[in-house]
């Protein structure tokens, strides 16, 4: 099982801010000033947008300083340079909902390197809108709610899973093949907390059977995305896309297999790096800290 550090010693500060001399004096400065050990810092600065980024890593040599004390310290120089920040102790998993339908593969990976540490989350719960998974969700004790879709019940369905959000405190939505399009309104209100994955085939081979119609074209790379939810179907910024190169001797089947191990590696990075607040979103497009 991979260590993790100890509540209340090490903290994860993330921030990003119009491009402006003195920023990283003032927040290794401010670092400084509360007893704070920089394991690792990480900047980019975006010319063309003139936005700058940042991750900082670090631990406190004075066991009397908690977040809260950082975070009110902090203010003041959040303030003084425009920063949007997001302070987190290391330590604090991720409270995350999956959603799934009828491909368990993301959903068996994502159980599976939470049981052995490599994720750092807690799943308080599982939902689908068919019950192909409700025992697998039963072998790792998380509650399985069944929430069926159709197109009359469709905003019941959501109003129940933003229940489900707020009453379990839900830090992020997973989308491990939830094949359900889910409305602008839901999108918006789980914008920068839910995470999609998807064959990276998009747009050439819409709809059913991609892969079939994949292999008809002869393809040479299968692939996935994960990315952001936004209204805009399967075009939210992207975190973390991988190939794997095929040939003619691969038949449909052994696409989808092919396709399947992708997606679950895909996911499983993109959900890693954002619960280690990795991902900044910079418009359309993300800034990695890896």
């Amino acid at each position: 099982m991979a260590t993790r550090p100890e509540p209340g010693h090490e903290f994860v500060l993330t921030l990003s801010c119009p491009e402006r001399a003195g920023l990283v004096h003032a927040v290794s400065g401010f670092l400084v000033r509360n007893s704070g050990n920089i394991l690792q810092s990480q900047q980019f600065d975006d010319r063309s947008q003139d936005r700058f980024f940042m991750r900082v890593h670090f631990d406190l040599g004075d066991p009397a300083i908690g977040i809260e004390e950082l975070r009110s310290g902090f203010g003041p120089v959040a303030q003084a340079y425009q920063i949007a920040w997001k302070l987190q102790d290391a330590s604090t998993p991720t409270r995350t909902l999956i959603m799934v339908s009828k491909f368990g593969h993301c959903l068996n990976d994502l159980l599976f390197r939470r049981s052995t540490g490599a994720l750092n989350i807690e799943i308080p719960a599982i939902v689908s809108n068919h019950r192909d998974f409700e025992s697998l969700a039963g072998t790792y004790g998380i509650p399985f709610h069944h929430i069926p879709v159709t197109r009359e019940t469709k905003e019941q369905a959501e109003s129940r899973l933003l229940e489900l959000v707020d009453e379990l405190d839900v830090d992020l939505v997973v989308l491990a093949r939830y094949m359900q399009i889910l409305s602008d309104d839901l999108c918006k209100q789980l914008e920068g907390r839910a995470i999609n994955i998807h064959h990276s085939f998009l747009p050439s081979f819409k709809g059913a059977r991609p892969y079939v119609q994949a292999h008809e074209r002869g393809v040479k790379l299968v692939g996935a995305t994960a990315h952001y939810v936004t209204p805009d179907l399967d075009e939210g910024p992207i975190i973390e896309q991988d190939v794997v190169r095929v040939d003619h001797s691969r038949d449909p089947d052994e696409l989808v297999t092919v396709g399947r191990d992708v997606e679950a590696q895909v996911l499983a990075r993109a959900v890693e790096w954002h619960c280690e607040s990795r991902v900044m979103v910079n418009g359309s497009r993300t800034v990695i800290f890896r």
